[in-house]
């Protein structure tokens, strides 16, 4: 079984890719435009996404942003 992260509160096998390859697979714009990252509860810049590895066991929240109210 692969080894697996938790994003926003569910287990996904995502353990060695990196923060834009989850975020592309989450089905967000792989530019990154309105989406923000936060591991451990500390926000992650967008330009170490494509060279920042999850590691298993680790807590990932992606927060998209919406319009309206």
């Amino acid at each position: 079984m692969p080894e697996t992260v938790t994003v926003n509160g569910e287990p996904r096998a995502a353990a060695g890719r990196s923060v834009a390859e989850l975020v592309v697979d989450m089905g967000l714009p792989a530019d990154g435009r309105g989406v923000a990252v936060a591991i451990g509860g500390e926000v992650v810049a967008r330009g170490t996404w494509p060279s920042r590895a999850l590691v298993a066991g680790e807590l990932v929240e992606v927060l998209v942003a919406m319009q309206g109210g």
